[in-house]
């Protein structure tokens, strides 16, 4: 039954029951009366096809039909696979996380943003720790401001029964970015090539010139004022 409702979406040959219509093609478009058209997908051995039934007049193309359904859906397999599925990632914190937990959980907000995920960040509130909620609110703020450079807040901290959220989406939803990990062996290399070429400078110049150069020559000149200089003494 789906198959037949997507097959009966397009009108077919003798289907296009309008006066005249826009033929498109590889060498444009010519409009022309709809008894043509079939005429001339019959001689072609194809199929009139209406893909536009809306413009004036309408617009068709001849092509086998069959073919036309299967370059549709695989058009849109196309376009669905290009399509960035978003997942929303948590994080929970308690109203007096540590530093090291609190880095540790930034790192992990940090990549998820770069992978172009949401973050959803919140504070879940224990018994009596409901009295800190001020706290965890500063604690939400803060989580936001260190993520500034990757993410944007799209829901300030909200209180939901004993949990306190905020929503925090990639600058760039749907980009393809690098990892933390790649970025950090990228930055790694590049210090690693920095390092190797200023050692290989600091060895070229402590380098003593064989024979000449201007370098040979200056010491030559100054042994020698020094030599005529102790001879005058």
């Amino acid at each position: 039954m789906k198959n037949d409702k997507k097959n009966n979406q397009y009108r077919v040959n003798e289907q296009i029951r309008v006066r005249e219509v826009r033929v498109v093609g590889d060498d444009g478009a010519v409009v022309m009366p709809t008894r043509q058209a079939l005429d001339l997908a019959r001689q072609k051995g194809v199929d009139l096809v209406e893909i536009s039934p809306n413009a004036q007049p309408p617009v068709c193309r001849l092509i086998d039909y069959s073919k036309f359904l299967y370059q549709q859906k695989k058009r849109a397999k196309e376009m669905k696979a290009k399509q960035v599925k978003v997942e929303v990632k948590e994080i929970r914190f308690g109203p007096q996380t540590g530093e090291n937990d609190y880095n540790f959980k930034l790192k992990h907000a940090k990549e998820f943003l770069l992978d172009g995920n949401k973050v959803r960040a919140y504070v879940f509130f224990r018994g009596r720790s409901i009295l800190f909620k001020e706290q965890g609110e500063v604690l939400l703020l803060r989580f936001a401001n260190d993520l500034e450079e990757f993410g944007k807040v799209e829901q300030m901290p909200q209180l939901e029964g004993k949990k306190m959220a905020i929503f925090i989406a990639p600058k760039k939803a749907g980009v393809a970015k690098k990892s933390q990990q790649k970025m950090d062996r990228e930055k790694r290399e590049a210090e690693a090539k920095e390092a190797a070429r200023q050692a290989k400078e600091a060895e070229t110049a402590s380098e003593e010139p064989a024979g000449g150069g201007l370098l040979a020559n200056a010491r030559i000149s100054e042994e020698a004022l020094k030599k005529l200089t102790e001879n005058n003494d």
